[in-house]
């Protein structure tokens, strides 16, 4: 590649895949970036409704001993 054009032309080339790539990266950093968001408010949201799920589970079986121990004495 001798010919100064062609240089030209390639290294213009270049520099426009150069700006895709950049342009792609910082799309990917920024989706990733919401993604790990995203993640992270999923977990505690999961974490909430474990917790709450465990709080009626006690309180279901808290009830079903009241009922036996009524039945038992009635």
């Amino acid at each position: 590649m001798t010919n100064p054009d062609a240089f030209k032309t390639e290294l213009e080339s270049l520099s426009a895949t150069l700006d895709r790539l950049v342009d792609t990266v910082r799309r990917l950093t920024e989706e990733n970036r919401s993604l790990r968001h995203s993640q992270e408010q999923l977990a505690n949201e999961r974490s909430s409704l474990m917790a709450r799920n465990e709080q009626a589970r006690s309180r279901v079986e808290a009830m079903i001993q009241r009922l036996k121990a009524l039945e038992n004495t009635g």
